[in-house]
């Protein structure tokens, strides 16, 4: 190294303790390093939430230190936020080709209309950044181009593996370096951040070998049409279906605008072979035989369940589920929905399909399990391990496996979101913490609708709405018109007469008593009405729904 660095900080805005939006900073001196730049998808309390980002404030208040951002693949938990972060800090973006492809195509998708500054790596190169030195391996994961980082301090190197698993029977895409891993290893690596995403999952994850012979299988005994359902980023299923179609001599139409956008990606830079006579328009399905005939689907955000859903309903656009139809899905559900996915299954049951999942292995997980945990801790050798990109409890397991390994307690730290971990008199210790936590993004606001608004919008979702609508005359103090109430939610307002001119009667009482004083308050009535009110209203249906009354003069 060319000088001794002074101080060493890392830091996660995302990714730990959680699963999604991947986002970790590394601090060397002044200088400061992103790695990854990811989303999540909105949890089933974030009503009308589209994704999810980290909070980066630390990163805004400190734009000028920021020297570079680097991507380690493709997948929108690492790429999906990128835009959010350009629109506020001028940085390089680093990444393997595909990965940048893909995160250009996901800024068009978002509006994105600053300039970025894209420079592409391979995995061999070297990068000389003041402080540092930053280096790269590739990793074994569902698509190409994924690599690991490695920052060379003079300390020592610190390692970010990005996702990886070690499967013995990749294929020349997706085959790991794993002897420049040992080699990092020998160097000296000073800290090792690590895939937790399966560290509860005891033995190895199973091949893709085995899972391309269960989905030709599948292909040659299914005998009508076939609907294969997968994650649009998941260019390895992807490869596969192909690859059993052309085997069992059925042509591909493929549905859904970001598989068909990262397809076309895919194709162009030559990371998907695919015989000129495979593919297929979703129009010419009807040329041919359904036993002729497999379809490659996904969503709208690349998840594939609702759009099942939608063909189980028949109320999609392109292609619907027909009896004798063989549903193949070929992924693992997102965190949260796994109820709609059991939901789905039973719908497509009953429109009369065969659908195969979860029990044969047409699916695999692209996360390493346990011993292939244990192998990456085994080739660097860290002196210290942070486990990154999962639940607490998968973390904690990887604590556990880490302790397997011979590493002592003190090695290890498992930080909050947040927490500054730094490396000070021969060892790291949480020092501070910086602003962190969730950034929702619904339409075109981003972060403008906090807990606040989320409350508000699950009380509506439970008891519904009244607006209670008064007119006053301002000379004489009387009730000019109303007070009308307004329901939405509520209670079916036919047959709730009652109900209604009782709540009528009420606030008609409150005003006029009110009106009858010297003096009196506007606000103050408003809170009258609301609070009676609700009182009478809990009495009667033991609901809250949420009160707004519209006072006016004419």
């Amino acid at each position: 190294m060319k000088k001794k660095n002074q101080s060493i900080k890392i830091i996660g805005l995302g990714g730990i303790g959680e699963i999604g939006k991947n986002m970790y900073l590394v601090e060397v001196d002044k200088d400061i390093f992103v790695i990854d730049a990811g989303l999540m998808f909105p949890e089933e309390e974030m009503l009308g939430i589209d994704m999810v980002i980290p909070d980066i404030t630390y990163l805004k208040e400190n734009r000028d230190r920021v020297k570079a951002i680097f991507l380690t693949h493709g997948h929108e938990d690492h790429i999906g936020a990128l835009s959010y972060i350009l629109r506020q800090i001028d940085a390089p973006v680093y990444g393997m080709k595909l990965t940048l492809a893909l995160a250009g195509a996901k800024l068009k998708e978002q509006d994105f209309n600053g300039k970025a500054d894209f420079i592409e790596i391979d995995s061999n190169m070297v990068l000389d950044l003041d402080t540092v030195q930053v280096s790269f391996f590739r990793t074994n994961h569902s698509i190409p181009d994924s690599v690991g980082v490695c920052i060379h301090t003079s300390e020592g190197i610190i390692v970010y593996t990005g996702d990886f698993k070690f499967d013995q029977a990749a294929t020349r895409l997706y085959k790991p370096e794993i002897g420049k891993m040992a080699a990092i290893g020998e160097q000296g690596v000073l800290c090792l951040l690590s895939d937790s995403t399966e560290a509860e999952k005891p033995g190895y994850t199973t091949s893709e070998a085995i899972v391309e012979r269960e989905l030709s299988n599948a292909f040659y005994n299914a005998p009508g049409r076939i609907i294969a359902a997968c994650f649009a980023s998941d260019i390895n299923r992807i490869q596969h279906i192909f690859d059993a179609a052309k085997e069992n001599k059925r042509k591909v139409a493929v549905v859904g605008k970001s598989l068909e956008r990262i397809y076309h990606i895919a194709m162009d830079l030559g990371y998907l072979e695919v015989a000129d006579d495979l593919i297929i328009s979703i129009d010419e399905i009807k040329n041919y035989q359904d036993k002729e005939i497999a379809v490659l689907m996904t969503g709208s955000q690349g998840e594939p369940i609702e759009a099942l859903q939608k063909m189980a309903k028949q109320t999609h656009k392109l292609i619907n589920i027909q009896p004798g139809d063989t549903v193949l899905i070929a992924a693992s559900p997102l965190k949260g929905s796994e109820v709609f996915l059991f939901k789905t299954i039973d719908m497509l049951f009953r429109a009369g399909a065969n659908v195969v999942s979860g029990k044969r292995t047409i699916h695999v997980s692209s996360h390493g399990s346990q011993e292939e945990l244990k192998f990456m801790i085994n080739l660097m050798k860290p002196k210290f391990f942070i486990p990154v990109h999962g639940e607490y409890r998968m973390l904690k397991a990887h604590r556990k496996i880490a302790m397997e390994c011979g590493l002592r307690d003190e090695q290890i730290s498992i930080p909050d979101r947040g927490d500054v971990v730094e490396w000070k008199d021969g060892k790291f210790a949480i020092t501070g913490k910086v602003p962190s936590g969730n950034v929702l993004i619904d339409g075109i606001g981003v972060g403008d609708v906090g807990n606040i608004v989320l409350r508000d919008r699950k009380l509506l979702s439970q008891d519904g709405i009244l607006i209670v609508v008064v007119t006053l005359t301002k000379k004489e103090k009387k009730i000019a018109a109303g007070p009308e109430i307004i329901s939405r939610g509520f209670v079916y307002v036919r047959e709730s007469e009652k109900l209604m001119d009782d709540s009528t009667k009420l606030v008609r009482d409150i005003v006029e008593r009110n009106i009858a004083k010297e003096s009196f308050e506007w606000s103050s009535l408003k809170q009258e009405i609301r609070d009676d009110l609700n009182r009478y209203l809990f009495e009667k249906t033991k609901r809250r729904p949420m009160i707004l009354p519209i006072i006016m003069e004419v």
